[in-house]
């Protein structure tokens, strides 16, 4: 259900924005012009590439994409709540799953990945940091759901545990985005039940290092 609803939601923005933008088809049309003509155009194509990122449009669909994923992020919310019940032997109930929408947690969870995802972007350029930014954010969504910790002393607890923890923390997050998106190359529809393996793994990891105080 939750790839169901992600998907459908996400897909269905995307659609929208290409259609009110045309931006990525934009995009597309460069990636296939350098595949047709190689190294030797790639001066021209950068050029292209450096026009359609300062366009108007460009910004916009940038903008419509992180909205929609920011407003799909609390969705991820309702898997700790699940695993927590599970773990409890309490009955799982669909509810669970839009938990990270309710009341004030939609804009703690929302604000929260807008945050994770300007600094990723601000990194990006170095290729190694946003993987680093990765698994040092990699705890603060279930200590923010769970022990109510801020975005600050998430990052600082969760740098705790990765010194202490680290060989463990980077072989599980390998094998989760391994296994997240391998249901791609399933008939595409695979990634309906593997997406939702990074929480998992999250989840698990998280368990096992951190203590709830009462």
């Amino acid at each position: 259900m939750f790839s169901l609803i992600y998907f459908s939601v996400f897909l269905a923005a995307y659609f929208y924005i290409e259609n009110r933008f045309g931006v990525y088809n934009q995009l597309s049309n460069v990636f296939l012009k350098y595949l047709q003509v190689g190294s030797k155009g790639f001066e021209d194509i950068n050029q292209e590439l450096e026009i359609i990122k300062s366009s108007t449009n460009y910004t916009y669909a940038t903008l419509g994409i992180l909205i929609v994923s920011a407003f799909l992020y609390p969705l991820n919310l309702g898997f700790f709540q699940i695993y927590r019940k599970i773990d409890l032997k309490e009955e799982v109930e669909m509810s669970d799953l839009f938990v990270g929408y309710n009341g004030l947690n939609f804009f703690r969870y929302t604000s929260y990945f807008v945050f994770w995802f300007l600094v990723c972007d601000m990194l990006k350029p170095t290729l190694v940091l946003p993987f680093l930014w990765i698994i040092i954010t990699l705890f603060i969504a279930p200590l923010m759901f769970f022990q109510n910790k801020t975005i600050f002393e998430g990052i600082s607890l969760s740098w705790k545990a990765i010194k202490a923890y680290f060989i463990e923390i980077i072989v599980c997050t390998i094998v989760a985005v391994l296994f997240k998106y391998v249901g791609f190359a399933v008939f595409l529809v695979g990634a309906l039940f593997t997406f939702p393996f990074w929480n998992a793994m999250i989840y698990s990891l998280y368990k096992i290092i951190f203590t709830e105080k009462d």
